[in-house]
């Protein structure tokens, strides 16, 4: 399934499912909607309420950077959100099939984003192709 620009949106997987899956065009107005999304969805997983805030502050960090930096200025892009709660782990997955922008070095008011998801999720990933990039994040169900 490939998002137009104007496009209808895609989403499974409501509150209280397993699984969540949303593909749509990164704009800022439309990841407003999806975060509020995967906040519904988290909430029906039976995290603690933090832990589910976690989820969803991390998320969104990675669906802006996708809509900021992987395409160019105003265009926006596709960006694609799961989110599973298997045995014993939560896992996040935002993908998009833009280009990597390295951080500047020079900008000290930026690029906190990734150290952010990496304090917030239990593990978290970044793999860079040539055909865009996939950010994964895990938590930990259950005891710590």
């Amino acid at each position: 399934m490939r998002p137009t620009r104007g496009g209808d949106d895609r989403t499974s997987g409501a509150s209280g499912g397993r699984d969540f899956h949303v593909r749509l065009w990164a704009t800022a107005e439309r990841l407003v909607g999806l975060r509020r999304s995967l906040a519904g969805w988290a909430a029906g997983t039976g995290l603690p309420e933090e832990r589910q805030e976690d989820v969803v502050l991390a998320a969104y960090e990675a669906m802006a950077n996708s809509a900021e930096h992987a395409y160019p200025p105003g265009e926006g892009g596709p960006v694609e959100v799961t989110a599973r709660c298997g045995v014993g782990e939560l896992t996040v997955t935002v993908a998009d099939e833009g280009r990597w922008k390295p951080p500047d070095p020079r900008e000290s008011l930026r690029g906190r984003g990734r150290p952010l998801i990496g304090v917030l999720a239990d593990a978290s990933a970044t793999v860079h192709r040539a055909d865009g990039t996939t950010v994964t994040m895990s938590w930990r169900l259950g005891p710590a």
